[in-house]
């Protein structure tokens, strides 16, 4: 961020919290985006430019950061540093899986922060865009005459979570209407089919203007060595897309409009995943 735009944010975020009558509004709980940790460092550098997207689009709110392993800050720790407040935890992650179900309202039910949960990203349109516009970035063109004998491969992280595989599946689809091609998901962990499995099935079919759309947040070792795998174009992680900091807005802003059940329902959830561990 420059230091104008830093200016013209600090600058946002006070005017944000008065009303029009000169009182100062309360701050509205803050947004912590949960992501998963990586020892790539392109990871944790791609988040916090995402911050600063979300932050640059929504002035006034409190935006941080908590990591599920690997990274620092962790996400326990980063509820401690809230205290009592409110706070909607925003998972970056692309799925329903074990973290999403289990890590972290087991970490938001231990904190003493009044937090609510969001859901994922995925699947949404605004990651299919992104998904598009990062194909595109790379070399992708409409395919045309060679329509049918192109493909796309999605390359995701993998889960044995079988309501993951769903998400994925979703998002391949809607790719697809997308890009008017074939898309088939693929994993770098835990779930079958492969990228180069996937590859060679879309090869099989005649499909062999394949390129490889990455199905990651950030840059890390899943996104490389999917990438690797491509036998053509291979797409850069979703990154701090600007469609990525709306997409957050949006799971932010759909949390705290769940009804009041909703939430204590997720609270007794992760009362019981605590109960059970």
């Amino acid at each position: 961020m420059t230091a104008s735009n830093r200016i013209t944010s600090q600058l946002g975020s006070q005017l944000a919290l008065v009303s029009v009558d000169g009182t100062r509004r309360p701050a509205p709980p803050a947004l912590v985006l949960v992501g998963h940790g990586s020892r790539d460092p392109r990871a944790l550098s791609t988040v916090r430019a995402l911050m600063e997207r979300i932050r640059e689009l929504r002035p006034g709110l409190p935006v941080h950061l908590g990591h599920i392993e690997l990274n620092e800050p962790l996400l326990p720790d980063t509820l401690a540093a809230l205290g009592t407040g409110d706070a909607v935890l925003v998972p970056l992650l692309l799925s329903r899986g074990h973290h999403v179900k289990r890590d972290i309202p087991e970490a938001a039910a231990a904190a003493s922060a009044r937090s609510r949960i969001a859901a994922p990203l995925g699947p949404h349109p605004l990651l299919v865009e992104t998904l598009y516009e990062r194909l595109v970035e790379a070399g992708w063109r409409t395919p045309g005459a060679d329509r049918r004998a192109s493909g796309v491969v999605l390359a995701a992280a993998g889960s044995r979570d079988p309501d993951a595989g769903v998400d994925t599946r979703r998002t391949a689809e809607l790719l697809a209407e997308r890009l008017g091609v074939p898309v088939v998901p693929a994993y770098a962990s835990a779930a079958a089919p492969t990228v180069a499995d996937a590859v060679r099935a879309l090869a099989a079919r005649g499909r062999h203007r394949v390129a490889v759309a990455s199905y990651f947040t950030a840059p890390g070792r899943f996104s490389t060595e999917c990438a690797a795998a491509a036998p053509g174009i291979a797409a850069a992680p979703l990154g701090a897309h600007p469609a990525m900091a709306r997409l957050a807005l949006h799971r932010y802003d759909q949390a705290l409009a769940a009804p009041a059940h909703e939430e204590r329902t997720a609270e007794r959830t992760a009362e019981r995943t605590l109960a059970s561990a």
